[in-house]
């Protein structure tokens, strides 16, 4: 196998995720730097198409790859009543992973600061002036890129310690029914009616994509996922028993696993070497919304890099990351009941306010007066707890958790949320 140095570039970015491809067009778009963006061959490597979702309060600038748009949001209580909010200005909008590398590539590819590079990578190191990427082609050679930092997306091997290990785990199903169905106008964000598992909490999540065609699938918060079939049985009682959708195909599936934890993610991996995505703390923990944190954190990275700071800003505030460990410990230990909790928050908040809080985009003053429609005692209890608890390593395979996947199944280390 042959081997060399193939060029140079200010940012080399690995990965072709949502986090990888945001980051690589932001600077690029903004001429903060030259890019040269890494991604896998095609073949076993590359992940399945995946969902991600997000609300915004304009089109955005990745308008051409939304698949769908949603003015109102609904949640159904255990009770099975209803709630529909409308959060305008903002809009509910979902980007299909394909549509999204599509859009990105065309732009880098246009652009004189963008180039990508299909191959694996296999290294990546602080090198004296910058970092260095070794990576192996598809013709197997070696291929060694320099820069002056690197971006890195790929997940972790294992997750950090933590003080909470839940995961938000789930299967869906990309329906067709015989007949119009589904409301277009509303996605579906929480549906309690479905049974509630020993621990943790279940709903199902509906996002029309016309009349007679939705993504329906069924979502868990708890410890560990569930095997394929019982996610089949479990969708299959959801569209059947509650939707009630009478004849329909399933045209394909979608399966993964976000992990909702307070583990502290390591942001540097080297002097010039950064974690982006997931891997480098991308994901809220107690929603797993990640698409839209990503491009929050994208904008901040190319802000910081125009002004010359070396020290780049992490994804979530630390105030939302305290509220979301306090959070993920109250539904681990069952002191607040998660279906009440969640379907209190809708119908006791302000829409707009919620999805600001969702975002970590609340002030004190707001975030306290949301905290008092909540179980207080409760959510008292466990913020005084919370700081005293030992971080304790990820659960091993064969100790009945199922613990990180150093490779993402569909879905997995980004957000469909």
């Amino acid at each position: 196998m042959s081997q060399g140095v193939v060029g140079t570039s200010d940012v080399v970015v690995v990965g072709g995720g949502a986090a990888g491809l945001s980051l690589a067009h932001r600077l690029v778009e903004t001429g903060v730097a030259t890019v040269t963006l890494v991604e896998p061959p095609d073949g076993p490597a590359r992940p399945a198409e995946r969902t991600w979702c997000y609300w915004d309060q304009g089109h955005g600038d990745f308008q051409e790859a939304v698949t769908a748009t949603w003015p109102l949001l609904r949640v159904h209580g255990p009770d099975g009543r209803p709630l529909t909010v409308d959060p305008a200005p903002s809009r509910y909008r979902m980007v299909r992973s394909t549509a999204f590398e599509r859009l990105v590539h065309a732009r880098l590819e246009r652009s004189p600061g963008g180039r990508i590079l299909r191959a694996t990578a296999d290294s990546v190191c602080d090198v004296p002036g910058g970092a260095e990427v070794r990576c192996t082609a598809a013709d197997g050679r070696t291929l060694t890129l320099r820069s002056r930092r690197v971006f890195d997306s790929r997940p972790l091997p294992a997750l950090p310690p933590a003080r909470t290990h839940l995961l938000q785990h789930f299967r869906g199903w990309f329906v067709r029914t015989r007949t119009g169905r589904f409301d277009p106008a509303v996605a579906d964000l929480m549906d309690f009616r479905v049974p509630q598992p020993r621990h943790g909490l279940a709903f199902g999540y509906v996002l029309p994509l016309a009349p007679d065609r939705a993504l329906v699938e069924y979502t868990e918060f708890s410890r560990a996922p569930l095997t394929t079939t019982a996610y089949e049985a479990a969708l299959g009682h959801y569209v059947r028993e509650v939707l009630r959708l009478g004849e329909f195909t399933v045209e394909s599936a979608e399966q993964g696993a976000i992990p909702m934890t307070d583990a502290r993610f390591p942001r540097r991996a080297g002097a010039a070497v950064h974690r982006i995505g997931t891997a480098g703390g991308a994901t809220r923990p107690a929603t797993g919304y990640t698409f839209a944190a990503v491009q929050r954190h994208s904008r901040a990275i190319a802000d910081a890099l125009w002004d010359g700071h070396d020290s780049l800003p992490a994804p979530h505030g630390r105030r939302a990351l305290a509220m979301d460990a306090v959070l993920l410990r109250a539904l681990d230990t069952g002191r607040i009941d998660g279906p009440a909790f969640f379907t209190g928050l809708f119908r006791r908040t302000p829409p707009q306010r919620l999805l600001r809080f969702l975002d970590g985009a609340t002030s004190i003053r707001e975030e306290w007066g949301i905290g008092l429609r909540t179980p207080v005692g409760p959510m008292l209890r466990t913020a005084l707890e919370v700081p005293f608890l030992r971080r304790r390593p990820h659960p091993a395979p064969g100790t009945g958790e199922s613990p990180r996947r150093p490779h993402p199944a569909p879905g997995t280390g980004e957000s469909p949320r």
